[in-house]
């Protein structure tokens, strides 16, 4: 019976994701000329599709050398890269972002370091992520016609990330104090839970935070995950010269921050269907038609899930595990307590 109520739980906070996934397929099935689509596709010759999986690989080690540096040296960054791409093969295959779990737990096994203090690290990139996003709207919606409401939603977004950064920054500076904070709460509510496990983690959370303590360290992150979003740029503006010769170089720019506004959403694994919608999207208010734009996402997903996978499979054999036993150590811990 318990088994029958956790698989219903399950598919309760999965389904949101796939409803959103089959709705942007629906809609990429009605606009989209599937015999132009392979007609696209053929425009993408070797050096194109060479080009975009070199750029992913330097992106993928780039970030890793900014999860290093908000980790302050406890992992190298040949640790993280392995970890990172072990985290995008999870979330190829389970939804839910269970992948940004997945790369701490498997990090943390290798570097002996609480999962939830690498999480706190990862919630920081994430953050960040979100942060450049915005300022990549910023900078190119004006470019872009009809597109003025975008402007104040992005200028929103990026003051709700400053102010949560900001918030985490002092969280980090006056780490007693916020504890003594959590504590009271903690005490005022009397729930052994909450004393017993909550407060543990919300310790080692907090502690997690290091890299926001010092201004030098935030801008070593910063660096390279500007670093990071420069590659995603070329790339994405290098897979638009096929199908759209007089593509400008902020194409690029706009693509990609359309698109990781877009797949923050729920969805199903990869990101199915929301992935292409946004930039079939993207692209539409920039004058491409949604057929060669459909073929222009399809082949970037398909090469960044090959590269990712591959990267992944390969980092799991590194480290001497399996996705299987993952997975069963995550439904495992879905039965018991938090994270230690």
């Amino acid at each position: 019976m318990r088994e029958k109520g956790a698989c219903r739980a399950t598919w309760v906070k999965w389904l949101p994701g796939f409803l959103i996934s089959v709705l942007a397929l629906g809609i990429l099935f009605r606009v989209a000329n599937w015999q132009g689509i392979g007609e696209a596709l053929v425009a993408y010759r070797w050096p194109f599709i060479v080009g975009s999986l070199l750029l992913t690989l330097a992106f993928l080690w780039v970030r890793a050398m900014a999860w290093a540096a908000l980790l302050e040296g406890r992992a190298h960054p040949v640790q993280t890269f392995w970890a990172i791409n072990q985290g995008y093969l999870i979330n190829n295959l389970l939804p839910l972002r269970a992948g940004e779990l997945g790369r701490a737990v498997l990090l943390g096994q290798q570097i002996n370091l609480s999962p939830v203090h690498i999480l706190s690290t990862v919630v920081i990139e994430r953050i960040l992520d979100l942060a450049f996003a915005a300022l990549l709207l910023l900078s190119t919606l004006p470019l872009v016609v009809g597109m003025a409401w975008a402007r104040t939603v992005s200028w929103l977004t990026l003051g709700v990330i400053l102010l949560v950064l900001l918030i985490l920054t002092q969280i980090a500076q006056h780490q007693e104090a916020a504890l003594r904070f959590f504590e009271k709460v903690t005490q005022r509510w009397r729930w052994r839970i909450l004393q017993e496990v909550v407060l543990p983690q919300v310790r080692t959370l907090i502690e997690g935070l290091g890299a926001l303590r010092s201004p030098a360290s935030l801008w070593k992150v910063m660096f390279w995950i500007a670093v990071s979003w420069g590659l995603a740029v070329c790339n994405y503006y290098l897979m638009l010269l096929p199908i759209a010769p007089h593509a400008r170089f902020w194409w690029g720019a706009f693509a990609d921050g359309v698109l990781a506004m877009g797949i923050a959403l729920p969805s199903a694994p990869a990101a199915l269907g929301t992935f292409e919608a946004a930039l079939v999207g993207a692209l539409a208010l920039l004058g491409v038609e949604s057929t060669p734009a459909l073929a222009y996402a399809i082949t970037l997903h398909f090469l960044q899930f090959i590269m990712t996978g591959v990267l992944g499979v390969l980092g799991l054999l590194r480290q001497r595990r399996s996705l299987q036993g993952w997975t069963q150590w995550l439904q495992l811990r879905e039965h018991r307590d938090p994270i230690s």
